[in-house]
């Protein structure tokens, strides 16, 4: 079976049925397609703009130093170059940005914290003058002692990357913000329920340590940034998933208002949670007001791998069972490695930890969770937000327990899944979704009750993942003379067709056909707030203010409708971009015709959704992302290779507003999950990072998708979103490590417990579990 074979599924009942009749629940054709496959899109990399300047930049060749002189005398008389951008240049602001702490300068100030991390910054007339300058930029430096890995960061009397810290106070749910002093934990979270005593050994307690390496998004375009700087006005065309936070922190840096700071979102090439918040923008904004030009700076993939990875971990899972494998007792201590810069280091702890007794009823459950400094590039939000990390040990370890116990390994999550409507934590939303059917679906998609050759096996996982809380969105549905529709809204599009997704919904609200309806960019001088694109959340949050501001819209027409016809505004229907009153209509662009006395004007809807507060972070989940996968592979015991036959995802979406869309970003997010289940890790020595680039960093190829790939939905109607929608996009590549992991087990009965499973790593663990013949006897 070829990468063409691979299948989706859908279930769902009647009501689903009516919806896939409408604009929801079609697979429309994505309304950026024909942009992106001729070439006519703008992504942010292409901006231009009159006299555009180029910025780059000298970086610490050094883990870990103090900086003792800058010269940039040579640099600043390069042939080029506009002007050079030092920490002397700071006076009047404030340099240090981060969204959980102030901790990060624009240019390092008095030392350097990671290799690769910004101390000169250079704008010259072109790109390649720009880079000659750079050469000629001379920084003494004197070395410190360093901490890259975890051990180091956390031994008694480490050094420290930070003495002390500032609370940025953007986060709701961090009010409660516990680093460690004296030592390198910038935060440490901690939950407990039940009895401690139930954690004591015991004949059933199982104790496991699961490592997760440290990753790059490696999305297809690195961070780019073209600013503008009038006076104290800023404007930013450029790459993030988060254009009103950055207008806040910018704002307040540069001491101006929020209204004088703009920033434009174009096509984004891919993000995966490396956008998020404030990255390059502090910098691209300095080297324009210097300048007194436009000016882009754009990184190249291996600055981008010295800017931001996904966060490395590391789980001891201690659980106790009965013999019948229901969990009894559970003890997780993780330690998220953060890097230089906590950026949401502490929030990524916080947020995977709440989650970190899975979708499992558990009555004695204790978490210890701490974000760690470490003199590494900084970790930022990566797709899963730290929930593949414990997935990772917690069903690794769970398949322990079920081989050990004798127990079939569907059979034994299936005793401890929690149940629809069951409380997932205290005060928060209980759990909305099926966990059962999900995991029951894709074991029968793989054929679980058949063991397949000698060299193949079967593996199984499931998940749960918390969505941003609280959570705020705005957004505006405007109808036009010509009867067509446009809606504002600021989520960004960074591939995942959120822009086609609030098109459909509110071509549903207002009965009309989607193809007259169009969801705009994202400027926010014009765009309604919207939070964050991130957490799977713009199809459910932002789709709320949409369905609600197309609500509001639908309700003026039917008023002025029923004015100008003189019936009840109860016997009106709107459907097909007409509204009806019996036999007798008007189209949309009559009403607003007829109501305005000239062919021109327009109507304007709004919606706003606030999130509920409440619960142990602050702010109810919306939902819960739930996730299972399923698969089979057959290993080389020579070798170590392994090849995945089968991969079955199963997605709870509560309503696919566009199923395409929705299996696009499943399929994707399983891809993503085997990259770093079989080849990613960014590995340090003596506090460089080897393998920066993309020659030497390694991520799945075409080579590497599965024999047969399978997305399944499920569709019950049970979410919050607009129609019974929840959020995905995450949930794919969340449980995909350990469900291989099972399967390799079975297939060899090697058990790793760290990722990635290189084929050196499984026959180094095959070794370990059946040595050869000839080993075994020259041992005797």
């Amino acid at each position: 079976m070829s990468f063409n074979d691979r299948t989706a599924t859908r279930t769902g009942g009647t009501k689903v049925e009516e919806l896939r009749r409408g604009a929801v629940g079609r697979s429309v054709v994505r309304h950026d397609a024909r942009e992106k496959v001729t070439g006519a899109a703008e992504f942010a990399t292409d901006v231009r703009r009159p006299e555009m300047a180029h910025g780059k930049v000298w970086r610490s060749p050094v883990p870990h130093a103090r900086i003792l002189r800058i010269d940039t005398a040579a640099a600043e008389q390069a042939p080029g170059v506009i002007c050079v951008v030092t920490r002397e240049d700071f006076a009047g602001i404030d340099p240090y940005y981060g969204p959980v702490y102030k901790d990060q300068p624009i240019l390092a100030i008095d030392r350097v914290r990671y290799e690769g991390e910004p101390v000169v910054a250079v704008v010259a007339r072109t790109e390649r003058e720009a880079e000659a300058a750079v050469e000629l930029v001379h920084v003494e430096l004197e070395p410190l002692p360093y901490v890259t890995s975890l051990d180091e960061a956390i031994a008694p009397g480490a050094p420290l990357v930070h003495e002390t810290l500032r609370q940025a106070g953007q986060f709701r749910d961090l009010a409660a913000l516990r680093p460690v002093e004296g030592t390198n934990i910038c935060h440490l979270w901690q939950y407990e329920r039940g009895s401690a005593d139930m954690l004591l050994a015991g004949e059933r307690l199982f104790d496991d340590t699961f490592v997760f390496p440290m990753v790059h998004h490696l999305s297809m375009e690195p961070h780019v940034m073209i600013a503008e700087a009038d006076g104290d006005r800023i404007t930013l065309w450029g790459a993030t998933q988060h254009p009103f936070p950055v207008r806040y922190e910018l704002a307040q840096m540069f001491d101006v208002p929020v209204a004088w700071v703009r920033i434009v979102v174009p096509f984004i090439g891919g993000a995966y949670g490396n956008k998020s918040y404030t990255k390059i923008e502090p910098l691209a904004v300095m080297m324009a007001r210097k300048a007194r030009v436009p000016v882009r700076f754009a990184l190249t993939s291996a600055e981008a791998f010295r800017t931001v990875r996904g966060p490395g971990a590391r789980c001891r899972i201690r659980t106790k069972v009965n013999p019948d494998g229901t969990i009894l007792a559970r003890h997780l201590e993780v330690l998220f490695q953060a890097g230089a810069y906590a950026d949401v280091g502490p929030r990524v702890a916080q947020k995977a930890g709440y989650t970190a007794g899975g979708p499992y009823r558990i009555p004695h459950l204790r978490i210890d969770s701490c974000a760690v400094y470490t003199n590494t590039a900084p970790s930022v939000a990566f797709r899963g937000y730290g929930v593949p990390q414990l997935t990772w040990a917690y069903e690794a370890q769970l398949d322990a327990i079920a081989a050990a116990l004798g127990i079939d390994r569907v059979e034994i999550r299936r005793r401890n899944l929690l149940r629809k409507g069951e409380e997932v934590m205290p005060g928060d939303r209980p759990a909305d979704g099926d966990f059962i059917e999900g995991l029951e679906r894709a074991a029968a998609a793989i054929r679980w009750t058949s063991r397949g050759e000698p060299a193949e096996g079967r593996g199984v996982a499931c998940t749960i993942k918390a969505p941003l809380a609280p959570s705020v969105s705005t957004a505006i549905a405007r109808l036009h003379a010509d009867g067509s529709v446009g809606v504002l809204c600021g989520t960004v599009e960074i591939g995942q067709g959120a822009r086609t997704v609030m098109a459909q919904i509110a071509a549903e609200e207002l009965g009309m056909s989607t193809d007259r309806v169009r969801a705009v960019m994202v400027d926010t001088q014009a765009s309604p707030y919207d939070q964050a694109t991130s957490s799977s959340r713009s199809t459910t949050m932002t789709g709320q203010a949409v369905q609600t501001a197309a609500r509001d819209l639908r309700g003026q027409v039917i008023a002025i409708a029923a004015r100008l016809l003189e019936v009840n505004p109860e016997t009106i229907q709107v459907r097909d971009g007409r509204v009806w009153a019996g036999t007798t209509s008007l189209g949309l662009n009559e009403i607003i015709a007829r109501h305005y006395g000239l062919p021109a004007g327009e109507l304007i809807g709004r919606g706003t959704i606030r999130g509920e507060r409440g619960g142990l972070l602050g702010g109810i989940v919306p939902f819960w992302e739930a996730a299972s996968a399923a698969v089979r592979v057959r290993a080389d015991p020579e070798t170590g290779h392994v090849r995945v036959l089968d991969y079955v995802s199963v997605a709870d979406v509560g309503r696919a507003i566009n199923p395409q869309q929705c299996e696009g970003q499943d399929e994707g997010g399983a891809m993503m999950g085997l990259g770093h289940t079989f080849f990613e890790e960014m590995r340090y020595e003596d506090g460089q990072l080897l393998n920066g680039s993309l020659v030497d960093y390694r991520v799945p190829q075409f080579d590497d998708v599965p024999d047969a790939l399978q997305s399944i939905l499920v569709e019950n109607g049970d979410g919050t979103g607009p129609f019974g929608a929840k959020g995905i996009g995450e949930g794919g590549l969340i449980p995909t490590s350990p469900a291989v992991a099972s399967a390799i087990w079975e297939a060899t009965g090697a058990r790793l417990h760290e990722l990635p499973m290189t084929p050196e790593r499984v026959w180094r663990a095959l070794r370990r579990t059946r040595p050869r013949a000839s080993e075994t006897r020259a041992e005797r």
